[in-house]
């Protein structure tokens, strides 16, 4: 865990000179945001400014964020998929969790004048507030909702699976079975465009090789370590993803990348006008996210991802450099009281089993098969997908290029 303690009387470099002293490195931080040596495939400038914050402005620029004509690209956006979902029941797709950013990107979405199906892949972590956020939005918005329910011992055993295998991505099976379940209705009822409620101005960039995930990984993990024959889990191989994007054609649009996006504005909105509540913090609406975020991450792998969102809070002007420091080095992760309890029961962990996972040695998706060659190779092609808006971008930086394994 992080030891690091801050000094409003001091500097940021002694501020910083304990961990400086730690990490034994030539330890530098970002002098814009407040990434450091510890990121993985950290590079800085002749200014000490990171590649990440310059990933950020050249998504801007691309996007043209908040910028006019990114409004511009993103109603044309609106007004193609009217014309593609016309005479059909719906005209696209968004994936909700009961968090803010799904859930505004809903009623963005309705505002806007399309007719979206709400698509939500129950893991059978989900908090009560969670669940009651989708069922007030929906509701509230007139709009169907379709679930897919992950049989719980099938989910359990994939979750303990990834514990075994001592690899960051504990919850890595979610995202992908979501993303299979947002194809799979999206197919279904012959819709062409998915929503997705992301916001790198709003949520920043993850650190390329920080951790990895597809179809595969997931495959080879559990059948290594898993008991139980899987029937319900949506998972995603290779080819079945390549169905999605290139045969069936079905874009993916993150419209918060074009937009002036905050989300502390769309939870006053959500809450006044949806009866929406705050679970507590950013990917706090699943109790085994919330413990892979808050316990997992930190206590196992000095994996601290609150600096993804303070470090762009940082860039787009939110929050004052020095605050944030503060905040990421001083404080710890909120751990909800008997989190850890509740996820090590429904393991089915011994205290002992538990302690001993916990200080095994960490393993990373290197060391297990996955697909991430073959999306290299194919980067020409994935490129292409990329610019038809078949994949979004940030896929094609993370699964199309060599990335730095963690050390």
């Amino acid at each position: 865990m992080r030891t690091t303690k801050y000094n409003q009387d001091e500097n940021i470099e002694d501020m910083l000179d304990t961990k400086k002293r730690s990490l034994e490195t030539n330890y530098r931080i970002c002098t814009r945001c407040i990434y450091d040596s510890s990121v993985p495939s950290i590079v800085f400038d002749e200014q000490g400014v990171c590649n990440y914050c310059k990933m950020t402005d050249n998504l801007i620029l691309e996007y043209q964020t908040a910028l006019p004509e990114g409004e511009k690209k993103l109603n044309s956006f609106v007004e193609e998929i009217k014309r593609a979902g016309k005479n059909k029941k719906y005209d696209c797709v968004v994936g909700v969790s009961g968090g803010t950013d799904s859930s505004f990107m809903l009623v963005w979405a309705v505002q806007n004048g399309l007719r979206p199906i709400a698509v939500h892949y129950d893991n059978t972590f989900n908090t009560a507030i969670a669940t009651q956020n989708i069922h007030n939005i929906t509701k509230k918005l007139g709009v169907d909702l379709f679930t897919l329910v992950v049989d719980n011992i099938e989910a359990e055993d994939i979750f303990r699976s990834f514990f075994y295998a001592n690899v960051p991505e504990l919850d890595a099976s979610t995202d992908i079975a979501l993303a299979e379940t947002l194809y799979r209705a999206a197919s279904k009822f012959g819709i062409k465009y998915i929503l997705e409620g992301h916001s790198f101005l709003e949520e920043g960039i993850t650190p390329l090789g920080k951790n990895y995930f597809d179809g595969k990984y997931i495959e080879s993990i559990h059948a290594r370590y898993g008991k139980v024959r899987l029937k319900t889990f949506p998972n995603m191989p290779f080819w079945i993803f390549i169905k999605w994007i290139a045969l069936k054609r079905i874009k993916k649009i993150r419209p918060f990348w074009y937009m002036n996006y905050s989300k502390e504005q769309a939870k006053v909105v959500l809450t006044e006008q949806f009866g929406w509540q705050d679970y507590g913090g950013h990917h706090l609406e699943n109790r085994l996210t919330a413990f892979s975020h808050s316990v997992y991450f930190p206590q196992k792998f000095s994996i601290d991802y609150r600096n993804n969102t303070l470090a762009a809070k940082v860039r787009n002007g939110k929050l004052n450099r020095e605050e944030a420091i503060k905040e990421y080095y001083e404080t710890q992760p909120l751990i909800e009281p008997g989190l850890v309890e509740y996820i090590r029961k429904r393991m089915g962990f011994s205290i002992e089993e538990y302690e001993h996972i916990m200080k095994s040695k960490p393993k990373y998706w290197y060391d297990y098969p996955t697909s991430k060659k073959r999306f290299e190779k194919l980067r020409p092609f994935f490129y292409i997908l990329y610019k038809s808006n078949l994949v979004p971008k940030s896929f094609y930086m993370k699964y199309c290029f060599p990335i730095n394994a963690p050390q």
